[in-house]
C-alpha cells in the first residue's frame, strides 16, 4: 500500500517503512543504540532525500528510545546521574549540529556530507568495535572464569572536576562525559541517529562502564536529545515529514517489546559483537553504493534520491 510523503515528496509502500521501523525499535532496546546509523542509510537507499530522512529519524528515535528506556528502567539499568551530564554535552553538540546542518543546507553540500559521515564514521567505530569483541572473547576462551578489564586508564582520567557515578561505579572527571556528549550531539544532529552507535561503545571502552548500564543509560539520555534536535531540526531546516515519522514510531514501538524479551538472554560478548557485525555490514552498503558504477553515469540519483 503506498503513502504519499509531503515533505520528501515520494510515494513509498507502508509496510516497509513498519518493518524499517520495527528494525529500529529491536536494535534501540536490544543494543541501547537509536538504529539511525541502519534506518538513515536505508531511507535513502529508497528514494527518501538525505536531509529529510536524519531530520526525520531524530524525530523517530524519540519514540523508540521511551520504550526501551522503561524495560532497561525496570531491570535497573540506569545510572541517571550519567545520564544527565551526558545530556548536557549532547544538548550543546546538538545545538551546533543543526546550525551547521542548516549552514551545508543553504550551500547545497548537506547530502554528500552526510553519506560520508556514515562512511567515515561506521567503517572506523565497527571496525574497532568489532575488533576489540572478537580479542576479548578469545581471552575469555583462553581463560575462563578470569576477568579482564574492557578499558585501559590514560591521560584522559587524570582530568580535573571528578564526579563519583555510583550506579556505573565510576570515579573519573565530568569532562569526558560531557565532551562524549557534546560529540554525540552533533552526530544526532548531522546524521539522524540517536548517537547511541558512538555512545554506548564509548562509554564501555573509554569510561569503563558495565554493558548493560551504558545501553540504558544511552537510551535514557537519547530520549530528551532527539526530541530537542528535532524541534530544531523542524524550526531551522523544515526537514522533518511528519507522517513518515508516525509510520516509523508505530513499527518502532513494536519491535522495541521483542529487544526488551531478547536482550536479557544474550551475554556483552554477544551484544558487542553483533552490534560490531551489524554496523560494519551497513558501511560495507555504503561504500558498494558509493563506488559502484551507477545506471546513467550522468546522474547523481541512483545514491541520494530526489532532490
Amino acid at each position: 500500500m503506498q503513502v504519499y510523503l509531503p515533505i520528501a515528496q515520494i510515494s513509498v509502500d507502508v509496510f516497509v517503512l513498519l518493518a524499517m521501523g520495527a528494525a529500529v525499535g529491536f536494535l534501540s532496546s536490544l543494543f541501547g543504540v537509536g538504529g539511525g546509523f541502519l534506518i538513515t542509510p536505508l531511507l535513502i537507499f529508497i528514494g527518501i532525500p538525505p536531509p529529510v530522512a536524519v531530520a526525520t529519524q531524530i524525530n523517530q528515535v524519540v519514540g523508540a528510545s521511551v520504550s526501551g528506556t522503561v524495560a532497561h528502567w525496570r531491570r535497573g539499568n540506569i545510572d541517571f546521574k550519567m545520564g544527565l551530564v551526558l545530556m548536557v554535552g549532547t544538548i550543546l553538540g546538538s545545538t551546533a549540529g543543526v546550525n551547521l546542518f542548516a549552514m551545508l543546507k543553504r550551500a547545497g553540500q548537506i547530502d554528500l556530507v552526510i553519506v560520508l559521515l556514515y562512511i567515515v564514521f561506521l567503517g572506523g567505530i565497527g571496525s574497532l568495535m568489532l575488533a576489540e569483541s572478537l580479542r576479548a572473547l578469545l581471552r575469555r576462551r583462553r581463560a575462563p572464569g578470569a576477568r579482564f578489564k574492557l578499558h585501559q586508564h590514560t591521560w584522559l582520567h587524570g582530568l580535573p572536576l571528578k564526579m563519583r557515578f555510583r550506579k556505573s561505579r565510576l570515579y573519573i572527571s565530568a569532562l569526558l562525559p560531557l565532551g562524549l556528549g557534546f560529540i554525540t550531539g552533533i552526530l544526532i544532529a548531522m546524521m539522524g541517529v540517536g548517537g547511541g552507535f558512538f555512545l554506548v561503545p564509548s562509554k564501555i571502552y573509554l569510561l569503563g562502564m558495565p554493558t548493560a548500564i551504558a545501553v540504558g543509560t544511552s537510551l535514557f539520555q537519547t530520549i530528551f536529545v532527539a526530541a530537542y534536535s528535532t524541534l530544531l531540526q523542524s524550526i531551522e531546516t523544515q526537514t522533518v515529514d511528519i507522517l513518515l515519522a508516525i509510520v516509523l514510531l508505530v513499527g518502532g514501538l513494536l519491535g522495541t517489546q521483542v529487544g526488551a524479551r531478547i536482550g536479557p538472554k544474550l551475554q556483552g560478548d554477544q551484544l558487542r559483537i553483533l552490534l560490531a557485525l551489524l554496523i560494519v555490514g551497513v558501511w560495507v552498503k555504503l561504500v558498494f553504493d558509493v563506488t559502484a558504477t551507477p545506471a546513467d553515469v550522468y546522474s547523481l540519483d541512483v545514491l541520494m534520491g530526489p532532490s
